[in-house]
């Protein structure tokens, strides 16, 4: 399991998730618990009103297309009694006077879709990192051994030598990173490093785990492993690929 995200006190962190699609909330809920979070769901923006002012949420990843009202006169709303609450907008309008209107009616920051939910997952952790919600230990940089992601500056580097990757290859590599020595099934990697919505064949995450390959293993010792028949793991260089 990644490092749970806390408050200062210990306590799970609350996340309202807001989206009138059942699945895509669900898919959203799932991501979130598997981090640590408490997750409660709403479907509509007279109900995310209504369950903000009883649960008081840490965040609240926000539908601005909602089947009532918009999701910035959902935020309004919330921030009336919420006021410091961050919001992460979801959005299928990728213009720049959209997000300039969500960032200026008080959102935090935004993903358009289709999203991959690691994606949303980094930001909402990048959110709470910036709001000091979380406890001290959390950080931006993730380590592996010689291996080090920065989430907030995509910095990458293996034995203090830069590695550059594209986005699709940092989420990959964020990804297994947060879970060392787990094995990774092909279907958990494409629900949460490819978008929800990807139609594509499985065999996209082989070509992707070939791409880091080359990237973060050659000239050392290799850190991504294959388990025939179950999936895929990352370990430090110096722990035995058996162990």
């Amino acid at each position: 399991m990644p490092p749970t995200l806390t408050r200062a006190d210990g306590s799970a962190l609350e996340v309202l998730v807001v989206d009138d699609e059942p699945n895509l909330a669900e898919l959203l809920s799932m991501a979130l618990r598997y981090e640590g979070w408490n997750v409660s769901v709403a479907h509509t923006g007279r109900k995310a009103v209504t369950m903000a002012r009883d649960i008081g949420p840490d965040a609240v990843v926000l539908d601005m297309m909602l089947p009532d009202f918009d999701g910035m006169e959902v935020l309004r709303k919330i921030h009336t009694h919420s006021p410091n609450v961050p919001v992460l907008f979801l959005t299928a309008r990728d213009s720049v006077e959209d997000r300039i209107a969500g960032l200026t009616a008080g959102g935090d920051d935004y993903v358009t879709k289709p999203f991959s939910l690691e994606e949303v997952v980094a930001r909402l952790r990048a959110l709470m990192r910036r709001s000091g919600a979380l406890d001290a230990r959390p950080s931006s940089i993730l380590t592996v051994g010689d291996l080090t992601l920065d989430e907030d500056s995509h910095d990458v580097e293996r034995a203090g030598r830069a590695i550059e990757l594209t986005a699709t290859e940092f989420e990959l590599l964020r990804f297994l990173m947060r879970n060392p020595n787990r094995v990774l099934s092909k279907a958990q990697i494409l629900d949460r490093v490819w978008n929800y919505d990807f139609g594509g064949q499985a065999n996209v995450v082989e070509l992707y785990i070939s791409y880091l390959r080359k990237k973060v293993d050659v000239g050392h010792e290799p850190m991504i492993h294959t388990r025939r028949g179950a999936g895929y793991l990352l370990k430090a260089a110096d722990q035995p690929a058996g162990a």
